[in-house]
């Protein structure tokens, strides 16, 4: 199986443990938890569970705990490496499904690793992860292009435009922002200008 392959330990070192290479450091990570936090309580959406499908080495866990210390949160993870080192749960975001969905789901540069078939059975998969709110990010062609630092950045990726993901998000979920969407079944004070045209 390719993710046993190559999200081993050399993986992890590389991309999220050594300063000289890594690609996100904590400290943006704890934004963005504040971030989507902020954002969800803007909108009046209670946070008592996450999941963090793809969690890594679990960056968010931390930033997660101080910024909705009510929220449970359950790491979903597809490396049988980090499974045996950090304790998360095994599965994947194509095909997990929980006891019950969560408040916040979070799939932070995972679709990318997935092929286009298997990409697409994930967003359809992460309607039925989530019970409220998602929060997702993918590397895109534009980003690759203009937005990356390419020396630090994973190459062996599938590369989609940002609409590849948007036209599929659409059918269950509604923008709110700065990555995170709202279930479509999920009612939300939003003022006018807080959302993105239909």
């Amino acid at each position: 199986m390719r993710t046993a392959t190559i999200f081993g330990s050399a993986y992890f070192r590389k991309f999220y443990l050594n300063t000289a290479s890594r690609v996100i450091t904590p400290n943006e990570m704890r934004v963005r938890a504040r971030l989507i936090a902020a954002i969800l309580a803007q909108a009046a959406i209670p946070v008592r569970s996450i999941i963090d499908a793809g969690c890594g080495i679990g960056l968010l866990r931390k930033p997660f705990a101080d910024v909705l210390p009510r929220a449970g949160y359950l790491g979903l993870e597809a490396s049988d490496y980090l499974c045996t080192r950090y304790g998360w749960t095994r599965g994947s975001v194509i095909d997990y499904l929980p006891k019950k969905p969560a408040d916040l789901v979070v799939c932070y540069d995972v679709l990318q690793y997935l092929d286009d078939r298997d990409a697409a059975r994930a967003i359809a998969n992460l309607s039925r992860l989530t019970r409220a709110a998602l929060y997702v990010s993918a590397l895109t062609r534009e980003d690759w292009r203009e937005n990356c630092d390419r020396s630090r950045t994973d190459r062996a990726v599938h590369l989609r435009t940002g609409d590849w993901y948007r036209r599929r998000l659409k059918r269950n979920f509604r923008y709110l922002g700065f990555g995170v969407w709202l279930h479509k079944g999920v009612t939300a004070l939003l003022w006018d200008m807080e959302r993105t045209p239909a």
